[in-house]
């Protein structure tokens, strides 16, 4: 898919790739085709001329979404390389952890990415967002313009892009659960990225000439490679809603919290990575969309199952009606019940572990007598808040200072599906609940996205022989506690 992207591109010539907005929605183009395809050559040749990136080499990326970073994957797809992506987002502590597991031998960093780790991190930690001093990682190289403390310009190279690589392996690598001292990272290769991709192509069928708003790599790539313009989302929520009117999308792509407040939608209208409920799909319905479909996917495998508002609304038994599994992904149940999924674009495996072609999902499910999966909860800890898996074991250990007891972070139903991430910290007697607030602070900030939204200092509730903390309890603690503070 991404060779089919490129070709496409270059033959785009000047025809708008990516949109993006101003404050009033007004569409302003940030790259035409060759524009990015030019840029994508001239990074291939200077990380594998100058910088001697080979394929099988790793490539940290810190760079913000848009036309630099798309020209950062068409370069690093060319060479053969497997990316890396430097969440600032994750916390530092978390952030090296990873990299340790998977060395980069350079960083990409645009000027953004570098003052975070820099000189604004006072003002970034204010955002939740930190990254551990780069350099300290590995060779740094910036993108983009290069302002006063950044690295040295990755710079263009005389030689031209040594030409594509063509064998599979190792493309990209995404951290996602675990815990600090032992991260664990899905590893897609070309072979599965290309399935997902192609996946999304078939569900969605984006068109030339079409406008489709996204910005997700698994919307952006089918789109730009059928010969569709994409408009990035703005970040507000008012400016988005400008910018749908304004542009009239044949294809909408956002997850549910962005979904949710706007009124006016046009062409169908896709959501996914949190939960999508019937009365969500309605309302995106009732705003204009010709159709509305909610869409599991997983890390893991991207996408995975399908339904639209009709199917999803008749749907009258328990549990939440997912839809059919796409073309090529097959399901079986665990003995627990746990939702298991196989497919073309199923993950490799998990770095440091052997291929498994069988995706553990966490969720329980059960498959109706047509092959839908109905969705009856989740099995494993992970907390969904603002369509950002949160994974307790991440970040739990940091709380536990010397004047804890014990500490979880649980989720908390929230309105619209969504849940609120409470850590239960539970003092050690004696402790002074004043000092200890004050101490949590700083493990609080170096939280990143993952910092709490309440913290209650109470008994953590027990289970069993072994006495492990009751996380379901705890969350109907919290979920008591939250409601008599209103």
């Amino acid at each position: 898919m991404l060779d089919q992207l490129d070709r496409a591109l270059r033959e785009g010539g000047s025809r708008p790739a990516l949109l993006g907005s101003t404050r009033s929605g007004a569409p302003r183009v940030l790259a035409r085709c060759a524009e990015l395809t030019d840029r994508a050559d001239r990074l291939a040749a200077a990380l594998h001329h100058r910088h001697g990136l080979r394929p099988g080499d790793t490539l940290g990326v810190a760079v913000r979404p848009g036309p630099r970073a798309l020209a950062v994957l068409l370069a690093a797809h060319r060479l053969g390389l497997r990316t890396a992506v430097l969440d600032p987002a994750a916390g530092p502590d978390v952030l090296r952890a990873r990299l340790a597991l998977a060395p980069p031998a350079l960083i990409l960093a645009d000027a953004a990415a570098q003052a975070v780790a820099g000189w604004a991190r006072p003002l970034a930690r204010r955002a939740h967002l930190e990254l551990p001093p780069l350099h300290a990682l590995a060779p740094v190289a910036t993108v983009g313009p290069r302002h006063p403390g950044c690295a040295r310009a990755l710079g263009d190279h005389p030689a031209a892009p040594p030409a594509g690589y063509d064998g599979d392996g190792d493309a990209v690598i995404v951290f996602t659960s675990g815990t600090t001292s032992a991260p664990r990272a899905v590893v897609h290769t070309r072979a599965s990225l290309a399935a997902g991709m192609r996946a999304v192509d078939a569900l969605v069928r984006p068109g030339p000439g079409r406008t489709v708003l996204g910005g997700t790599t698994f919307v952006l790539v089918p789109a730009l490679a059928a010969g569709a313009t994409v408009a990035l989302p703005a970040r507000g929520g008012r400016t988005l809603q400008r910018q749908i009117d304004r542009l009239a999308p044949d294809e909408t792509y956002l997850t549910p919290p962005r979904l949710r407040p706007l009124t006016r939608l046009t062409g169908r209208v896709w959501t996914g990575s949190a939960p999508a409920d019937a009365a969500l799909l309605r309302r995106a319905k009732a705003a204009g969309a010709t159709e509305a479909w909610g869409v599991y996917a997983l890390t893991e495998l991207f996408p995975a199952a399908a339904v639209e508002e009709r199917d999803k609304s008749a749907h009258q038994g328990p549990g939440d009606l997912l839809g059919h599994p796409l073309p090529g992904v097959r399901t079986r149940l665990a003995a627990d019940g746990e939702l298991l999924l196989a497919a073309p674009a199923a993950r490799d495996r998990y770095l440091g572990e052997p291929s498994d072609p069988w995706v553990r999902t966490g969720d329980r499910a059960q498959l109706d007598p047509d092959g839908r999966i109905v969705l009856a909860g989740r099995l494993k800890d992970m907390v969904l808040r603002r369509a950002e898996n949160i994974y307790p074991g991440l970040y739990e250990p940091s709380l536990h200072l010397p004047d804890v007891e014990l500490a979880v972070l649980v989720g908390v139903p929230a309105p619209g599906g969504d849940e609120r991430l409470v850590a239960l910290v539970q003092p050690r007697h004696g402790a002074d609940p004043h000092r200890l607030r004050a101490a949590l602070r700083t493990p609080l900030a170096r939280m990143g996205a993952a910092r709490p939204d309440a913290v209650l200092l109470g008994p953590v509730p027990l289970t069993g022989r072994s006495r492990k903390p009751d996380r379901p309890a705890a969350a109907r603690y919290c979920a008591r506690r939250l409601a008599k503070s209103r």
